[in-house]
């Protein structure tokens, strides 16, 4: 028996289709013997996909486990006085306006659920050939891996198949480039910022650049910006540009101070795991909530791209950086983070290798066990 992943990566019902449509690809994938298919929960027909292929399947999970998909889909309890649902910019400590808030965006979010998903539920009964749901093959997942963990998450009740492994991405830092190393260096006491906005984001304003560059020319640090497109011209003798930085190595180099981030969750975790304080400029989807958690938690300060200016991103750098306790908490989450008696990556991989091996000895002797948790 095999032991690759099917990583499942289609969008639209076209794309599905050119999978499951196909008679020959499916006998193809039919007869290479997966053990497991890994689907990306928001995107759909990977669950559809091992169901035909009469496998296991598993979702990975990149947001706060409080939207439709895991409250109904995946049973998981989501009390509306203290779960905030997501992309909400809410915390667990509610004021009584803002859990009737709460509530209005659970409602809001399983009526665009309905409306935008129900269509979905004709093809998955077109194709299992019986009346069913999306949601109902959904909870048929075996195992959801969240890429958050309880350094990021705020208290909320989980159900046994819902493992957290956020930061299972994240490794101690390896050396810098030469050229990088040299001029991290020479930042002398100062230090160095890194900023990145990811590689999403490659299309802001002359205008919305120029001001950036103009605000990191002021500050004593020497920065690292990962920057594509026009050079700005208010770029300072401080800043060098990148189209790419090793991140994860940068951001646990001794000289790093701060960490200028749009809230990617691959971003986000990284900087706890070396314990950096951050400032954030979320852009858009999960990153607004991200940077709340962070806030909330003591280690960032949190912006709005439309509209602040120079003056601003100076004065939120120099906060996190001079204040010990964002410093002091940014550390106290990373300490969480690493202490963990099995490191997330090995989770993720035991929870995926106990879904290929789970009816192997069983099925030698005659029996079968569909083993789920619920």
């Amino acid at each position: 028996m095999g032991v690759e992943t099917l990583l499942q990566v289609y969008w639209a019902e076209d794309r599905c289709e050119a999978v499951l449509g196909n008679p020959e690809l499916m006998a193809r994938l039919k007869k290479s013997n997966y053990d497991v298919l890994v689907a990306d929960l928001i995107l759909p027909c990977g669950d559809l996909i091992a169901l035909k292929l009469n496998i296991p399947f598993l979702f990975t999970v990149r947001v706060t486990p409080a939207s439709t998909l895991e409250r109904h889909c995946g049973k998981m309890p989501a009390p509306p006085s203290y779960v905030p649902a997501i992309m909400s910019g809410l915390t667990d400590r509610m004021s009584f306006g803002e859990r009737v808030k709460n509530i209005i965006s659970y409602l809001v979010q399983d009526y665009i659920y309905q409306s935008w998903w129900g269509e979905w539920d004709s093809y998955y009964s077109q194709v299992l050939g019986r009346p069913t749901t999306r949601c109902e093959v959904i909870g048929k997942a075996e195992i959801w891996l969240v890429r958050t963990y309880w350094d990021f998450e705020f208290p909320l009740p989980s159900l046994p198949n819902f493992e957290f492994v956020g930061g299972l991405h994240c490794q101690p830092a390896k050396p810098l480039p030469e050229e990088m190393e040299e001029f991290v260096q020479s930042s002398g006491e100062h230090g160095i910022v890194v900023f990145s906005l990811g590689s999403l984001v490659a299309n802001l304003t002359d205008e919305r650049n120029n001001m950036l560059a103009s605000a990191l020319s002021q500050l004593p640090q020497k920065v690292l910006w990962r920057h594509k497109g026009k050079r700005p011209e208010t770029l300072g003798a401080n800043t060098r540009l990148y189209e790419w930085i090793p991140q994860n190595d940068l951001l646990g180099h001794p000289k790093t101070k701060a960490f200028i981030t749009h809230g990617g969750i691959n971003g986000i975790y990284e900087a706890i795991y070396h314990g950096v304080p951050t400032v954030g400029i979320p852009m858009f989807a999960d990153q607004p909530d991200n940077i709340e958690h962070m806030k909330a938690k003591g280690m960032a300060v949190g912006l709005d791209i439309k509209t602040m200016d120079a003056e601003d991103l100076v004065d939120a750098v120099k906060a996190v950086i001079l204040n010990a306790t964002y410093k002091e908490n940014a550390m106290r989450l990373s300490q969480i983070q690493h202490d963990q008696p099995i490191k997330p990556l090995d989770r993720a991989f035991f929870w995926t290798e106990f879904l290929m091996l789970i009816d192997f000895p069983l099925s030698l002797c005659g029996f079968h066990i569909s083993l789920t948790f619920k």
